[in-house]
Order: structure tokens, then sequence, then C-alpha cells
């Protein structure tokens, strides 16, 4: 236990992420007649033991399920290549196309051939970088407070950018994938987030690996039916996928 935390305030605190709900720094400097300074230098040291998330005037709880878009980069590489080359058929020359936060779509935007004329948005730091050196690709970022858990910008900031866009295309980022839950995700910002994106898109696509299918996070984004098309991994369970297919949602399936 951090020596700089006395245990009754420590206690409190946790308490309360434990409980599900966000803690500000403002309030709790108010509650125990200490300064901001003080609790933001808490919360630190909370989150440097993975016991809840830093965020801009506070922190939120470590969210079941999630994993750190910088963990997730490295995670079933080929099995994401293989998804990332079954969605480029999916992509319309000379369109106008927003790369969401993922993994997978980190692999689809390292997998795009240059004769594609594209212009790509993208709220992703890590999809970004991966953009930069890309003269063939006009690439506009979205900006906003970055999400690390997420990867990129999922605040009002970011949401309020993409309300004056047109999209041809959004690559979704998924973290579950099912009939009954539709497409969710763990964290209540970047389904917000999300949700606005697939009403500023005209066509939406997921590529999800075999540990979404089936699964259902906690924030719901949008239906099967708002989805063009869903990219599935070669091996993919056989009664997700027939489950799927039997809303109207057209598959497409990787290669080995």
């Amino acid at each position: 236990m951090p020596s700089d935390i006395p245990s009754s305030r420590r206690d409190t605190i946790l308490e309360r992420l434990s409980a599900g709900q966000p803690v500000r720094s403002g309030a709790l400097a108010v509650e125990f007649g200490l300064s901001e300074d003080a609790i933001r230098r808490d919360l630190r040291s909370l989150a440097a033991e993975g016991l809840c998330r830093r965020v801009y005037g506070g922190a939120l709880p470590v969210v079941t399920g999630a994993t750190p878009m910088a963990e997730r980069v490295g995670e079933d590489v080929q099995r994401k290549q293989a998804l990332a080359g079954a969605a480029l058929s999916l992509i319309e020359p000379s369109s106008f196309v927003f790369v969401d936060n993922g993994s997978s779509n980190l692999a689809l935007v390292e997998k795009l051939p240059p004769y594609l004329n594209l212009t790509i948005a993208t709220s992703s730091i890590t999809i970004a970088a991966a953009l930069q050196q890309r003269d063939d690709i006009d690439l506009l970022v979205v900006g906003g407070m970055i999400d690390r858990m997420v990867g990129g910008a999922v605040d009002g900031t970011a949401i309020e950018a993409i309300l004056r866009l047109n999209i041809d295309l959004c690559v979704l980022g998924a973290c579950a994938v099912s009939v009954a839950g539709g497409v969710s995700a763990y964290d209540l910002a970047d389904a917000t987030f999300k949700r606005a994106l697939t009403a500023r898109s005209r066509r939406t696509i997921v590529l999800a690996t075999n540990d979404k299918l089936g699964r259902r996070a906690r924030h719901r984004v949008c239906g099967i039916d708002k989805l063009a098309q869903i990219v599935v991994e070669h091996d993919a369970d056989a009664d997700c996928v027939r489950d799927l297919t039997e809303t109207g949602a057209t598959i497409v399936c990787a290669q080995t």
C-alpha cells in the first residue's frame, strides 16, 4: 500500500470505484479538506497500481473485459492481418473513410494499397501515426483528450468534430458483437462516440475477431442491422455466424 495515501482516504476512493462510480478531484478535495494537487497525486498512485483509470478531472473504474490499446496491438497479429485483408475489398476508391480506434483497424490501414486515393479520418493516435508518412492518403485527425485505454479521443470535443463530417465508410471498432447485444463497448464514452460515428456514416463495417463474437458489453452502440458487413475469421464459431446471418447480416469470411 502506498505510504503517501492514508488508509481511510484510500479505502473511501476505492470503495466508490469498486461500485462503478467515477471520482472527481475537485469533489474529493472538498470532502477531505485537501488541495486538488494532493488528490491528483492519490489518483496517480492508484492508477499506477492498476486500480483506476486517470481521466481529466478525476478517475474512472477499471473496465472489466477491456485491454489497453497498446497491449492489443501485439496480440493475434496474423489473425488481425487476415481480417484486414478480407476487409480491403469493402473499401471504395476515392472515398472518405473513418477508421475507429482498434487493433484490427490498425492492421487494416497498414495493408491499404497505394492506389485507392482515400481520405481517412481517425481519432486514434496509433492509426494516425501509421498513416502520417503516406503521401497517397489525405489524413484528418480528430482531436480531443486521449483515452489511453481506448487508444484515441472519444470525448465531447471528438464527437463535436465528427458531427460535421459526411463519412462514406466507417470502420467501426467493436468490443463485442452479438445478435442480442448488437455492437457494444465496455466504456461509456467510447460507446457514445461510436454511436455518433455510425450516425454520420453512409456505411459501417466491423472487423470481429473470434473473442468478440457472441459477446455483449454493457454499452450498446447499434444493432446488427446497422452494419453493411461483418468481417469474421476463417474459423469463427459457426453458431454465432449462423445467428448473425439469420438477422440479414452480410458476413465476409477471412482466409487462413
